[in-house]
């Protein structure tokens, strides 16, 4: 879906994907089991109206939730405090968007197809120099299948991944979990699927 598009759906007073965290930012929790999180910084790219953001930051991480859809990031903010934390919020796109500082977390799902294919390899190095030895890149990306159509809602300023390339933006760092998968979906009604790629990253 375009801004747009979102941004209408987040005008609305219902949370569009819910207010419960999608499994991938449970799924973080895993990789910090040895090591404390308050202080951690994360980045949330994509963070829409919030629901990943304020999980991370009700387990300790200093989040800052990134979207361009500035209706998703004042709901990030109510639904931060009707849950009791904080985050910071920042409204930009994903293709232009530079970290200023290093950070331990780098999370992103439902975004990364908005990088246009030419600005990927600039933008994931430019990440990656800014994150903190040690730190993770958690990130789902939208993939090419030849099982799969292309989304009914798919938006003009969306770009699928070719299956493996991902990975190869991440050569020198430590592949803690790669997968790829088919799965059902609802968005805008209307029954289909896609296929994705979730890549764990370590920075070594």
């Amino acid at each position: 879906m375009d801004k747009e598009q979102l941004q209408t759906l987040y005008l609305q007073e219902e949370y569009y994907w819910g207010k419960e965290p999608n499994q991938l930012a449970k799924s973080v929790l895993n990789y910090y089991q040895h090591e404390p999180v308050p202080g951690k910084r994360a980045v949330d790219l994509g963070a829409g109206e919030g629901r990943d953001s304020v999980f991370l930051a009700k387990q300790g991480f200093a989040v800052t939730a990134m979207d361009f859809a500035p209706a998703g990031l004042e709901k990030a903010k109510q639904l931060a405090k009707e849950m009791g934390t904080t985050l910071h919020t920042v409204e930009g796109d994903i293709n232009q968007f530079l970290l200023t500082e290093p950070v331990d977390l780098l999370y992103s799902i439902g975004a990364l197809q908005y990088i246009h294919p030419e600005n990927r390899a600039k933008q994931f190095k430019q990440w990656q120099e800014c994150t903190a030895p040690g730190g993770l890149h958690v990130l789902f990306a939208f993939t090419r299948h030849p099982e799969v159509e292309i989304a009914p809602d798919w938006g003009e300023n969306e770009y699928l991944y070719e299956r493996d390339e991902l990975l190869g933006y991440y050569t020198g760092w430590e592949t803690v979990l790669t997968e790829e998968m088919i799965f059902d979906c609802q968005s805008s009604g209307i029954p289909h699927r896609h296929a994705a790629r979730i890549l764990v990253s370590r920075k070594s």
